[in-house]
């Protein structure tokens, strides 16, 4: 960031929702107080909100339990970052807008189109800025990728095959057990996990997608397929011990995805996993959850300069990681965020950027910090602009959705104005 465009003051946010991904983004606030200053939390939970409170050194006026509250007594702040579920982004965020705030808006942005389009118009018409944390963008090795694409030394893209390989424990613990595993509590998976492919993809090819097609099931994660024998619970499943859904390997024996499980005073990590197990989402059958998103889907996209592009979301898989093949008219670019290969047709010439020593390295190698960074900068030096604008994001949504309505009716989706 230019020092020379800061103000001497840092810039004043207000969090809505205490959990994951505020955590990660204000540890950018954590780093330059200077810059970022936490003056304000809305979080229902107690346990977050009073362990934020201490990290930042909030008052008890600076705290609310709900965001109605908090509007009714609005803190003197310059932004709002709103990052609770995202069935609660649309209502806390057009309160903000009309109250003047800016707002960095977890993805997705809403529920529904017709909401995204409805936060888009409420912003311009007030005039703030709201941002959307397409966190892609601000990935060292996504960013590279534009880059290249940019520069325009491998000529024009002509397709693009595109993989995101979500992984099966991400899958199983957030959209089987999880908070994302039903579309009228959160949204479809192509939204709530993928909108950043997306956005990603129309972000390097610069153009707008005028056709889709796209085709996708609940295919295994049901009742049927259950094992003979099974139980309801792995904790007491004889089928445990061999299967690979199994929640006590995976809370319990490896200890993954269980940095958002709370923790209440006097109690332990392990007591924690011991009643997520027995009594709570995170110990139940993948066979026998009430999961209704879809646990795979492939979208065939056809863009206005006749760029062809195929995403597929595949939650089978061990790897949770992004693969993209970039055919060019001069060569082509491959990459799956460990090592990203340039191939050029003549000359048999051939680079290669090595991205492994910042795989799986804390705040999505720094992308999260970057994007506070570019969102702190957009409102400390009005001139510039933050990198995810909320019209850019309502056409990457706009695409989910419709291809969201190309898998239901098995139609091809023409995307007219």
């Amino acid at each position: 960031m230019d020092e020379t465009n800061f103000p001497n003051a840092p810039v004043t946010i207000v969090a809505i929702g205490g959990g994951n991904r505020t955590n990660k983004y204000l540890e950018y606030a954590v780093r330059h107080p200077e810059r970022l200053r936490l003056v304000g939390l809305v979080e229902p939970n107690p346990l977050r909100r009073h362990a934020l409170a201490e990290k930042f050194g909030l008052k008890a006026a600076q705290c609310f339990e709900d965001y109605a509250c908090f509007f009714r007594h609005p803190l003197q702040a310059d932004a709002v970052l709103i990052a609770t579920p995202e069935n609660l982004h649309f209502d806390p965020c057009m309160r903000a807008i009309e109250a003047g705030y800016h707002v960095l808006l977890e993805k997705p942005i809403a529920r529904t189109l017709d909401e995204c389009r409805t936060i888009a118009r409420a912003a311009r018409s007030k005039g703030v800025i709201v941002g959307v944390c397409h966190v892609l963008r601000y990935h060292p090795y996504f960013m590279r990728i534009k880059q290249i694409v940019d520069s325009g030394e491998l000529g024009q893209i002509i397709s693009i095959n595109h993989n995101a390989a979500v992984g099966i424990d991400r899958m199983t613990h957030g959209y089987v057990r999880g908070m994302w595993r039903r579309e009228e509590i959160t949204n479809p998976i192509l939204i709530s996990k993928c909108c950043h492919d997306i956005d990603f993809l129309l972000w390097i090819t610069s153009s707008r997608c005028r056709k889709l097609a796209s085709f996708g099931s609940l295919r295994w994660f049901r009742a049927e397929n259950a094992p003979a024998g099974s139980t309801d619970r792995c904790i007491d499943c004889p089928i445990e011990p061999s299967c690979p859904y199994s929640a006590v390997d995976l809370y319990r024996t490896r200890r993954d995805w269980i940095s958002n499980f709370d923790v209440p005073q006097g109690a332990t990590i392990d007591q924690v996993i011991d009643r997520e197990l027995r009594e709570g989402p995170y110990g139940r059958c993948v066979f026998r959850c009430d999961n209704d998103v879809v646990d795979h889907q492939t979208i065939a996209m056809e863009m206005d300069d006749d760029v062809t592009i195929s995403f597929t979301m595949d939650p089978f898989t061990l790897d949770d990681q992004r693969q993209t093949h970039i055919r060019l008219t001069h060569g082509e670019i491959d990459g799956d965020e460990r090592t990203l290969r340039l191939r050029w047709f003549r000359g048999a010439r051939e680079k290669i950027f090595d991205f492994s020593s910042i795989v799986g390295t804390p705040f999505h190698a720094g992308a999260d910090l970057n994007l506070i960074e570019d969102f702190v900068h957009t409102l400390a030096c009005r001139e510039h602009d933050f990198r995810t604008s909320i019209e850019q994001s309502v056409e990457s949504h706009r695409i989910c959705y419709e291809a969201e309505r190309s898998r239901l009716t098995g139609q091809t989706i023409r995307l007219d104005d």
